[in-house]
């Protein structure tokens, strides 16, 4: 069975088949209707399946629903690119790297609108955060000039909480976005939210 953590694709051709079909199966239906209203008969007959097989591979639909996110959060992951050391020094960055990870949120709305909304799953929002935190710890020892394979530059703690509360803050930012459908498009919602990401950075420096 899987996790929320990402689960190891099957080895069994048969299976693997199986549960992209599942995955495909939820991710139409929770294009049309809430997640909570989704039940594990409406996935198997979208896929084509049994619920015995469904269960040899997924706990629940908000199993699944973590399973078949993967991939949708792996690509929001890929649209963060590593940070330009200089790039906090600029308010308004002609290529801010928030546009296409809101972007990606608009494209998929009605998905995301389902999955992190009030009625939505836990464990796809505990797992996007996890998704985004590594990937701000990435960008910001990379801007800070520290290499890969270096576990923590002296006087930087390996847990700095400053990676959790960006991630937290842009999964926050996006929810509020989603629920109340605000005008703001992409790039005016990326810069009035950059400036505050860089407060957070910049405060991180100065406290070490």
């Amino acid at each position: 069975m899987s996790s929320s953590g990402g689960p190891t694709p099957p080895k069994d051709p048969r299976a693997r088949r199986s549960r992209q079909a599942l995955e495909r199966a939820l991710l139409d239906l929770v294009a049309e209707q809430d997640l909570a209203q989704i039940s594990v008969s409406d996935i198997t007959k979208q896929a084509g399946l049994s619920r015995s097989t469904f269960y040899e591979h997924y706990v629940d639909v908000h199993d699944l629903a973590a399973s078949a996110c993967t991939l949708l959060f792996d690509q929001l992951v890929e649209g963060l690119p590593m940070a330009d050391p200089g790039l906090v020094e600029k308010p308004d960055p002609p290529d801010n790297p928030l546009v296409p990870v809101f972007s990606h949120f608009a494209t998929h709305a009605p998905l995301y609108r389902s999955l992190l909304g009030p009625d939505g799953s836990a464990r796809v929002i505990n797992h996007l955060v996890h998704r985004l935190r590594a990937a701000t710890r990435a960008n910001l020892r990379f801007a800070a000039q520290i290499t890969p394979r270096v576990t923590g530059a002296p006087g930087t703690p390996p847990d700095d909480p400053t990676y959790a509360l960006i991630a937290g803050a842009i999964v926050g930012i996006v929810v509020d976005w989603l629920r109340h459908e605000t005008p703001d498009t992409p790039e005016q919602l990326a810069a009035r939210v950059w400036p505050h990401l860089v407060g957070a950075a910049e405060a991180r420096e100065s406290s070490f």
